[in-house]
This record gives C-alpha cells, sequence and structure tokens, in this order.
C-alpha cells in the first residue's frame, strides 16, 4: 500500500498528459524515494522516462516498493479535472485492483481507476551514449520544432563546436534555426565533432509539450543516433524522452 498526496498539481497536469499522448499504457514504479515511469510507446520508436520526487509531495508513506500498472486515458481524465489550487491524494490498497484518486479543493472528490496487470519491459537506454549535447532555452526549441512541422514531417538537428541548428526541407520550402554560441536562446553546447541527425515530427510535437515544466531543455543525440530530450524543474520532476532517429536510406 501507498499514499501520497500532492499540492504542486501542475507538475502533474503538465506532464502526465503529455506521456499519454506517447503510452498507452504505463507501469509506475512507488517506492520511498519517488513515483517514476519508464516504458516505450508500442512501436518502440519512443521511450518516457518520468520521476516525481519526495519533494514535490506533502506526503509520501509507501509500505513496500510497489508497481502499478494503469491505462493513460484514465488517468488523464482525472488529472484534468484539477484546478492548480487543489490537492491531490493518490493511494492504493483500500480497494482491490482499483487506484483511488481525491481532489481536495471546495469540497473533496473521490475517483477511482482500475489497475491493470501489465508489465513492460525495461528498455535499455543505459546503454546509449550521446557524443553531442546542447541546452536551449525551451521557448526557442519549441519554435524551431513548429517552424519545422509547417515544411516536412522530420527535422534535423545538427551541431559543431559553435552552432547548433535545427532545420527542415520540403519540396519547395525550408525552415532553419540557428543559435551560436554566446548567443540569447543557446545555453552551453558540447560536442566533439560536427554532427546530425533526423527525428519524426509527429512525435517531437508530442514531447516539446513538456517544456510547461523548465525554462531550459536539454538535448543529447550523435550522428544517426537515438535522441534524450529532458525537462528538468529542480527537486521536484524529471521528464525525459528517447526518440529514434529517422535514418534515409
Amino acid at each position: 500500500m501507498f499514499e501520497m498526496k500532492i499540492s504542486d498539481v501542475d507538475l502533474l497536469k503538465n506532464s502526465i498528459p503529455i506521456i499519454a499522448e506517447i503510452i498507452d499504457e504505463g507501469v509506475f514504479r512507488i517506492d520511498k524515494d519517488s513515483l517514476s515511469l519508464l516504458s516505450p510507446d508500442r512501436s518502440m520508436i519512443a521511450v518516457v522516462d518520468f520521476k516525481l520526487s519526495p519533494k514535490a509531495m506533502d506526503h509520501l508513506k509507501v509500505d513496500k516498493e510497489e508497481t502499478i500498472g494503469v491505462n493513460m486515458s484514465n488517468l488523464v481524465s482525472v488529472i484534468k479535472r484539477l484546478k492548480s489550487t487543489d490537492k491531490l491524494i493518490i493511494r492504493s490498497g483500500k480497494t482491490k485492483n482499483r487506484l483511488e484518486m481525491i481532489i481536495e479543493g471546495k469540497g473533496k472528490r473521490r475517483f477511482e481507476i482500475p489497475l491493470l496487470d501489465i508489465s513492460v519491459e525495461k528498455p535499455p537506454i543505459d546503454q546509449l551514449e550521446f557524443s553531442g549535447k546542447v541546452e536551449v532555452e525551451s521557448r526557442v526549441l519549441e519554435e524551431g520544432i513548429e517552424d519545422a512541422d509547417i515544411v516536412d514531417d522530420s527535422v534535423v538537428f545538427e551541431i559543431d563546436k559553435d552552432t547548433f541548428k535545427i532545420w527542415s526541407k520540403g519540396d519547395v520550402s525550408t525552415a532553419e534555426l540557428e543559435l551560436k554560441k554566446g548567443e540569447d536562446g543557446l545555453i552551453k553546447l558540447h560536442t566533439e565533432e560536427p554532427m546530425k541527425a533526423r527525428y519524426p515530427l509527429e512525435y517531437l510535437k508530442k514531447m516539446i509539450k513538456a517544456s510547461k515544466l523548465s525554462e531550459h531543455a536539454v538535448l543529447e543525440f550523435g550522428n544517426d543516433y537515438p535522441m534524450k530530450m529532458t525537462f528538468v524543474s529542480p527537486d521536484k520532476i524529471h521528464l525525459s524522452f528517447i526518440l529514434a532517429p529517422r535514418v534515409e536510406e
């Protein structure tokens, strides 16, 4: 059994619905240190890595480490009922195979959603070794992705020792965002050599919605290599996405 109480419900409102756009079922792990989820989408193109720390919670009581499977749509339906001034209690064990969610605001509202008997094989993301790393302002990255979306269905991330580019080229149009070291919008840049990789915008448009969580986004990638996009709200929430590249033949 476990019970947690969260006052900063915007952390959930700005993360769980985005996760649900990528995976339809998820297995959450609850222990004394965090609420976490690590799960690939059904097509194995993307992986979600989510962690909510005890510092994001008013209260966390865990009898023993527990994993719970949920339909993400069911979970989002309750999360969307939250107002920023509400508090949320989440607990298991009161009713068998059900997750209880209580919203405290003007009155107390109680929901139960079914727990699913599912298992997710842990994706081997620890084996990934990224050779390039860029930290940018989230709003700038969001604009670059939105620009690329009006041109094509994929976008290229390109980096060298001084410059980070996001560009897309269609049949008749192109879009490009260029950031150089020292310019507004580019926080950090590191690479040993020039590199580039192409990624599907279908996924990036969903992932970039997590920019509400953090003013900065960290991108790690390599030549025709998976990319890791990370948003961190210090001490409270960590949300990363791993996205497979679109390799051209």
